[in-house]
């Protein structure tokens, strides 16, 4: 079994150049895409692409996935913009090489329960996948903190009630951590069928304090000895979080990503789980 590691390339350094000699030296041979020089991947334009591209193929970095805003805005705002705003990012990924897209299912009031939104989130994730479907790409949904699929039942629900092999799951631990899930004891079973890609990040459940994989209250290891032996075919992206964690991302510096990337890589070796 090896898995294939990637990461947040922005939580290394605004700077493409500088991202990608962090990478390097930590062997890491792709990335996920969610912002450069200070643009996020879905405002990037047809210029910066090309510098992208340019770069990634000299340094021999293919992109994992696209870590796109996608579904981070509020239930009650349009969705129009936002199906535009996919269109775009899937023009981006397709030049980019890859074919996953990570996704949200929209912020909704701390003051009420989710439950009233349901099927609101189901008509606009299945407008979502649909889109993501005919641009041919897998959409991987995140379960984040004050989204409706913030908790394993709800992502699990969406993406059956939804019923497109488009729309897919991704996991983070410190995330359902921080929702007060323990993420491989009470998730990682109800998420495993539609599983296409990792997030690596841990927590500590008292404080939500985000810290390297192993180090906190994410379960990471005996999830990474779950999907291991499930035979998992799929990515490994750090999402370190160790200098600074927003609502809309987070930041570690190159010191941080080295941090995260030697724990993980101690996490496989303990586990005899080989990486490229």
């Amino acid at each position: 079994m090896t898995f294939i590691l990637s990461g947040f390339a922005d939580e290394i350094s605004p700077d493409l150049d500088e991202q990608l000699a962090v990478l390097a030296a930590e062997s890491i041979s792709h990335l996920e895409l969610r912002s450069v020089w200070s643009t996020n991947v879905a405002d990037l334009d047809d210029a910066q692409l090309v510098r992208i591209r340019r770069r990634l193929d000299e340094s021999g970095v293919q992109v994992s996935a696209i870590g796109s805003p996608i579904g981070k805005i509020g239930i009650d705002a349009p969705l129009a913009p936002e199906l535009e705003r996919l269109r775009r990012v899937a023009d981006v990924a397709h030049e980019l090489g890859t074919r996953l897209v990570r996704v949200f299912s929209f912020f909704v009031p701390q003051t009420q329960h989710p439950r009233l939104y349901r099927a609101r989130v189901i008509d606009r994730m299945s407008q979502l996948a649909a889109l993501g479907a005919e641009r041919g790409l897998v959409l991987a949904h995140e379960n984040e903190k004050e989204i409706y699929g913030d908790r394993p039942e709800r992502c699990t629900d969406i993406i059956e009630s939804v019923g497109s092999p488009a729309l897919r799951a991704t996991f983070d631990a410190a995330n359902f951590v921080q929702c007060g899930v323990r993420p491989h004891s009470d998730a990682y079973a109800l998420l495993r069928p539609y599983l296409v890609y990792v997030q690596v990040k841990d927590a500590l459940t008292g404080t939500g304090e985000v810290v390297p994989a192993g180090q906190g209250d994410g379960e990471v290891r005996e999830t990474l000895a779950e999907l291991r032996d499930s035979g998992f075919q799929g990515y490994l992206s750090l999402e370190p979080h160790l200098a600074m964690a927003g609502r809309f991302g987070g930041f570690s510096g190159p010191d941080g990503f080295r941090i995260a990337c030697r724990a993980l890589k101690d996490l496989l070796a303990d586990l005899s789980v080989q990486w490229q």
